[in-house]
């Protein structure tokens, strides 16, 4: 087994392509219409167009547990998921110069350090660089 696919759970698809593509830098790999105003939108790296690719899941408009579950996380300040980087330093700077916001500065935490932001669309993603 592999994975090919992580969802993550946004409420609106066009203002999540809009960060995750113009911001984080992702590539909009497949776009297609499903009804009723949703897409499978999905997202690859730049770097690893080939590798897995993130589902931006409009779960949340749809689906009464994924939308307590995603507030729930935001509220505690839990990151849905993470991304690795070479340079989380790096990573935190120019997403700061594009007004990204983040409610944990690059740390290290013994193996790593990791830097978390918040995605505009109800979620905490952590960026982790391994030491």
């Amino acid at each position: 087994m592999k994975v090919t696919l992580i969802s993550i759970p946004v409420r609106d698809q066009e203002k999540a392509l809009k960060f995750y593509t113009e911001k984080l830098g992702f590539l909009k790999k497949k776009d297609l219409p499903l009804g009723g105003g949703n897409r499978w939108l999905t997202l690859v790296s730049p770097e690893w167009q080939d590798g897995p690719e993130i589902l931006l899941e409009p779960g949340p408009n749809h689906f009464e547990p994924c939308k307590v579950y995603q507030d729930a996380l935001l509220k505690a300040g839990y990151p849905y998921t993470q991304f690795d980087t070479d340079n989380v330093d790096a990573d935190y700077k120019r997403l700061m110069d594009l007004d990204v916001e983040f409610s944990m500065k690059p740390t290290v935490m013994e193996t790593v350090k990791v830097a978390v932001f918040n995605d505009t669309c109800g979620n905490n993603i952590q960026l982790i660089e391994h030491l």
